[in-house]
C-alpha cells in the first residue's frame, strides 16, 4: 500500500505546487533551514541529557536509588527487579529498553515482574528527554512545574502498572 500512497502524495504535492506556481525548491530549502535551526537549538540540551544518563549509569546512583526505594516499592507490591527500569525510564528510553530486554532474558516468560515491566514501558515517558527536546525546540528555559508533574505521572505509571497487571493480566 505504501508503494502507491507515498508516490501519490508526492505527485499530488508537486502538482499542487505547479498549479499554484509555488517555488518548491525555495520552500523546501527554507523548511530545511528551519529544521537545522531547531536541531541546533536542542543540541545542547540533548548533549547534557546524554552525559547525565551516562554518569547515572556509571556512578551507581541507579543501584543506590533502587536500594533506597525498594522497601516502599515492596509494600506497594512493585517487583524489586523492575525498580531500575522505573528509575531509568524518565531519563533514557534507550537505556530503559536495554534494561527491559535484559530483564526479559533473565525472568521467566510471562511472570508478574515481566508483565509489570511491559506495562511500565508502554505507560511511562522519557520525561527529561521529552522536556529537553520540546522545550529546547521552542526556546523555553524555565520548565516550572513540568518536570515535577511529569515525574509524578511516571510514579503513577509505575504504581498503576502493578494494578493493571493484577486486574487485567492475572496469572
Amino acid at each position: 500500500m505504501t508503494g502507491i500512497v507515498v508516490p501519490a502524495v508526492i505527485a499530488f504535492i508537486t502538482g499542487f505546487a505547479v498549479i499554484k506556481k509555488i517555488d518548491v525548491f525555495a520552500v523546501f530549502t527554507e523548511g530545511a533551514k528551519e529544521g537545522l535551526r531547531s536541531a541546533a537549538a536542542i543540541l545542547p540540551a540533548l548533549c547534557f541529557l546524554m552525559t547525565a544518563v551516562g554518569m547515572i549509569r556509571a556512578s551507581g546512583i541507579l543501584e543506590a536509588v533502587t536500594v533506597f526505594v525498594s522497601p516502599l516499592a515492596e509494600k506497594l507490591g512493585f517487583p524489586p527487579e523492575v525498580l531500575p527500569l522505573a528509575v531509568m525510564r524518565p531519563f533514557s528510553g534507550s537505556g530503559a529498553l536495554g534494561y527491559y530486554e535484559e530483564l526479559c532474558r533473565e525472568l521467566k516468560s510471562g511472570c508478574f515482574a515481566e508483565r509489570v515491566a511491559s506495562v511500565l514501558m508502554g505507560g511511562s515517558e522519557t520525561t527529561f528527554y521529552t522536556v529537553a527536546v520540546y522545550y529546547g525546540a521552542v526556546g523555553i528555559k524555565n520548565s516550572r512545574n513540568t518536570v515535577p508533574a511529569a515525574l509524578l505521572a511516571d510514579i503513577a505509571a509505575a504504581i498503576l502498572s502493578v494494578l493493571a497487571v493484577n486486574l487485567f493480566m492475572p496469572e
